[in-house]
Protein backbone atom coordinates (compact mmCIF):
# COMPACT_ATOMS: atom_id res chain seq x y z
CA UNK A 1 0.00 0.00 0.00
CA UNK A 2 1.12 3.51 -0.76
CA UNK A 3 2.59 5.18 2.38
CA UNK A 4 0.61 8.35 1.61
CA UNK A 5 -2.61 6.34 1.93
CA UNK A 6 -1.51 5.11 5.35
CA UNK A 7 -0.72 8.66 6.39
CA UNK A 8 -4.15 9.82 5.26
CA UNK A 9 -5.80 6.98 7.17
CA UNK A 10 -4.03 8.07 10.33
CA UNK A 11 -4.84 11.72 9.73
CA UNK A 12 -8.54 11.02 9.22
CA UNK A 13 -8.74 8.88 12.35
CA UNK A 14 -6.94 11.63 14.30
CA UNK A 15 -9.31 14.32 12.98
CA UNK A 16 -12.32 12.20 13.91
CA UNK A 17 -10.94 11.70 17.43
CA UNK A 18 -10.26 15.44 17.81
CA UNK A 19 -13.76 16.28 16.60
CA UNK A 20 -15.27 13.91 19.17
CA UNK A 21 -13.08 15.42 21.90
CA UNK A 22 -14.18 18.96 20.98
CA UNK A 23 -17.81 17.85 21.28
CA UNK A 24 -17.18 16.02 24.58
CA UNK A 25 -15.49 19.13 26.04
CA UNK A 26 -18.37 21.33 24.90
CA UNK A 27 -16.22 23.48 22.63
CA UNK A 28 -18.50 22.81 19.65
CA UNK A 29 -21.62 20.76 19.11
CA UNK A 30 -21.85 17.70 16.89
CA UNK A 31 -24.31 19.70 14.80
CA UNK A 32 -21.75 22.49 14.26
CA UNK A 33 -19.12 19.99 13.10
CA UNK A 34 -21.65 18.34 10.81
CA UNK A 35 -22.63 21.71 9.34
CA UNK A 36 -19.00 22.73 8.77
CA UNK A 37 -18.21 19.44 7.03
CA UNK A 38 -21.33 19.66 4.85
CA UNK A 39 -20.41 23.21 3.85
CA UNK A 40 -16.92 22.04 2.91
CA UNK A 41 -18.37 19.28 0.75
CA UNK A 42 -20.80 21.72 -0.86
CA UNK A 43 -17.90 24.03 -1.78
CA UNK A 44 -16.09 21.14 -3.45
CA UNK A 45 -19.09 19.80 -5.33
CA UNK A 46 -20.13 23.23 -6.57
CA UNK A 47 -16.64 24.19 -7.70
CA UNK A 48 -16.71 25.44 -11.30
CA UNK A 49 -13.42 23.81 -12.21
CA UNK A 50 -15.20 20.46 -12.48
CA UNK A 51 -17.05 21.92 -15.42
CA UNK A 52 -14.35 24.23 -16.75
CA UNK A 53 -11.20 22.10 -16.41
CA UNK A 54 -12.68 18.71 -17.27
CA UNK A 55 -11.83 17.19 -13.88
CA UNK A 56 -13.26 13.70 -13.68
CA UNK A 57 -16.09 12.85 -11.33
CA UNK A 58 -13.87 10.23 -9.70
CA UNK A 59 -11.50 13.02 -8.68
CA UNK A 60 -14.38 14.95 -7.15
CA UNK A 61 -15.34 11.82 -5.22
CA UNK A 62 -11.75 11.49 -4.05
CA UNK A 63 -11.80 15.07 -2.78
CA UNK A 64 -15.08 14.47 -0.94
CA UNK A 65 -14.02 11.17 0.63
CA UNK A 66 -12.27 12.69 3.71
CA UNK A 67 -15.27 14.90 4.43
CA UNK A 68 -17.72 12.05 4.06
CA UNK A 69 -15.47 9.88 6.22
CA UNK A 70 -15.49 12.46 9.02
CA UNK A 71 -19.24 12.95 8.71
CA UNK A 72 -19.76 9.24 9.28
CA UNK A 73 -17.03 8.88 11.89
CA UNK A 74 -18.54 11.68 13.94
CA UNK A 75 -22.14 10.79 13.20
CA UNK A 76 -22.81 8.09 15.75
CA UNK A 77 -21.11 5.99 18.39
CA UNK A 78 -21.16 2.81 16.29
CA UNK A 79 -19.14 4.44 13.51
CA UNK A 80 -16.92 6.23 16.00
CA UNK A 81 -15.91 2.86 17.45
CA UNK A 82 -15.27 1.35 14.00
CA UNK A 83 -11.89 1.21 12.34
CA UNK A 84 -10.83 2.99 9.19
CA UNK A 85 -11.76 0.17 6.82
CA UNK A 86 -15.31 -0.13 8.12
CA UNK A 87 -15.95 3.60 8.01
CA UNK A 88 -14.47 3.81 4.50
CA UNK A 89 -16.76 0.96 3.41
CA UNK A 90 -19.74 2.84 4.82
CA UNK A 91 -18.71 5.95 2.85
CA UNK A 92 -18.89 3.91 -0.33
CA UNK A 93 -22.24 2.36 0.59
CA UNK A 94 -23.87 5.68 1.48
CA UNK A 95 -22.45 7.82 -1.34
CA UNK A 96 -25.14 9.61 -3.30
CA UNK A 97 -24.65 10.72 -6.90
CA UNK A 98 -23.95 14.38 -7.51
CA UNK A 99 -26.67 16.48 -9.14
CA UNK A 100 -24.88 16.39 -12.48
CA UNK A 101 -24.66 12.58 -12.40
CA UNK A 102 -28.41 11.94 -12.45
Amino acid sequence: MNPANLQLEGLLMACAALNRLLVEKGVVSAHEIDTALRRAEARITSDDRFRDEDIRLANRDAMCFPIRFLLLANGDEECAAAGFSEIARQVGLTKQPFNDQR
